[in-house]
């Protein structure tokens, strides 16, 4: 593990750069679909199903990338699926059609996933070490860069086409990921105490049915949250724009109000926890985050409907860096791996799902599930509080 405070304070800002630009790249993506939903022509389920390709890609990649952490480490992988995330952000914008899309989404989701899957394993370790529930900052950083990446997004929406945006986008990410790809390329992985170093030849660890059981609990949790996050990330501009006639720009600020909530709500999650505790803070937050959404989806006002999506924001903001901690506390690369598919396949399998139920009933009306999956993380919660202190 590395050597000093030092050494881990260099870790943690490295991997907080990372957090941050992949929150960035992903906004500059979301908050263009309206422009790329018209540029193909793609009806509701038409999209859904194009957005479908994010979720194969990682889903995929995820299960893959445990195994490659476990064999070259995080940070060689983390680097290597930020610069895939990056140039694979550009290519959205050069489909015109539904079919073309899904492809090139099923590349920049191989990319997401990849780099979620590594980081995040990287910070279990990190927290481990420092023996501190810090999890919540670095995805406040993912927060963070989401929250500028929509709000750049809104300001150019009007002037730069989707070509220009995302292409300007690959210029950047590429730019941070050589900055901070040296940083963590040079710093060693924090290691815990009773955790073989990754790399370590022989077979990872064997978890036993118990210890399953609470990864794949913990993973449910972060599935029925993430996937309110994607449904506010790829239909929460298009419900502004289209249901209550907001201009392009102020629906952009939808997803800017929900990602600004969300980085508060991170950023405090650290003191929450170590007041409050894991569990609470799941219930609290869940129960939040229902009543938060319920407003935004159901709002007659834009106005009203972006105060619903930041109280959505604030609620969410700590579930899922809670369940993917615990989950990489127990099982390792591989318990990030299992918490992670599931957690980011409900954030990505979440907007086709939508898309769906949009052509079937309406957007609203689709947007309210995000409410029921987060009462059911809730459910679960108060369910397995005993095991998961146990754990």
């Amino acid at each position: 593990m590395p050597g000093s405070r030092d050494d881990l304070t260099r870790l943690r800002i490295a991997l907080t750069a990372f957090f941050a630009l992949d929150g960035f790249v992903f906004a500059g993506w979301v908050v263009r679909i309206p422009a790329i939903k018209e540029q193909t022509g793609a009806s509701a389920s038409a999209l859904g199903l194009a957005l479908l390709g994010v979720s194969a890609g990682a889903v995929v990649t995820m299960t893959l990338t445990g195994r490659l952490v476990r064999r070259y480490r995080s940070h060689p992988v983390t680097v290597a699926c930020a610069v895939l995330l990056c140039l694979s952000i550009a290519l959205p914008p050069l489909t015109h059609s539904a079919l073309a899309l899904g492809a090139v989404l099923l590349v920049f989701g191989s990319a997401y996933g990849g780099i979620n899957v590594a980081f995040n394993s990287a910070a279990v370790d990190l927290v481990a070490v420092l023996r501190r529930p810090i999890m919540p900052s670095f995805h406040a950083a993912f927060s963070l860069g989401g929250m500028v990446g929509a709000g750049l997004g809104g300001l150019v929406a009007g002037s730069l086409s989707p070509t220009r945006h995302l292409f300007g986008l690959t210029l950047i990410g590429l730019l941070v990921t050589l900055v901070a790809g040296r940083a963590l390329l040079r710093c060693e992985p924090a290691v815990p105490p009773d955790r073989p170093a990754a790399g370590d030849e022989g077979s990872p660890r064997r978890l036993d049915r118990r210890t399953r059981r609470l990864v794949l609990t913990f993973g449910l949790i972060a599935l029925c949250t993430a996937y309110g996050e994607g449904a506010m990330a790829d239909w929460g501009a298009l419900h502004l724009e289209q249901d209550l006639d907001a201009s392009p720009g102020l629906a952009a600020a939808g997803y800017s109000c929900f990602a600004l909530a969300m980085t508060v709500g991170r950023l405090t999650g650290t003191t929450l926890l170590e007041r409050l505790g894991r569990t609470t803070t799941v219930v609290a937050g869940g129960t939040t985050a229902v009543a938060g959404m319920l407003l935004g989806s159901l709002a007659p006002s834009v106005w009203a409907a972006l105060f619903g999506f930041a109280v959505t924001g604030l609620g969410l903001a700590n579930i899922f860096p809670v369940a993917v901690e615990r989950a990489g506390a127990l099982g390792g690369p591989s318990g990030v791996a299992t918490a992670s598919t599931l957690g980011y396949g409900g954030m990505l399998l979440g907007p086709p799902a939508i898309g769906f139920m949009a052509d079937w009933f309406s957007l609203p009306a689709a947007l309210t599930s995000v409410a029921v999956l987060a009462a059911v993380a809730v459910l679960v919660a108060v369910a397995t509080r005993r095991a998961a202190a146990a754990g």
